[in-house]
């Protein structure tokens, strides 16, 4: 299976159960590893025959920057079904960072895998 990846992808939103945390706007930062057959693409050298990230990118930017989520976990399974869904990505790997959620810790999130992974 081909891979098309996006890392690194930072994006501002209220996330959190706490009260304060309801009142302020936190980063996520979403590193995503998306199932795709590039080989139509690498033929025709057309961005119509590829999962196009860029088009990735501005959906989550606004879908993650008007959510309300309490819990990490909802919001990962929310950008899997939506990159499953609206971009036909058959398997996607979704890591979800937010980072200084827990104090000592550098890094703390979710990763999730949805979809089928083709051999």
């Amino acid at each position: 299976m081909d891979i098309i990846y996006l890392h690194d992808l930072k994006i501002d939103t209220v996330i959190g159960i706490f009260d304060w945390e309801r009142r302020i706007r936190q980063t996520i930062t979403l590193d995503l590893d998306m199932g795709f057959d590039i080989s139509k693409a690498a033929q025709s050298d057309s961005i119509d025959d590829t999962l196009n990230y860029k088009a990735v990118a501005k959906r989550l930017i606004q879908f993650v920057s008007d959510s309300e989520f309490q819990l990490v976990e909802r919001l990962a399974e929310e950008v899997a079904r939506i990159i499953r869904e609206e971009f036909a990505v058959r398997w996607v790997r979704v890591r979800l960072n937010k980072q200084g959620a827990v104090r000592g810790a550098r890094d703390v999130g979710v990763i999730i895998e949805r979809g089928q992974k083709d051999s």
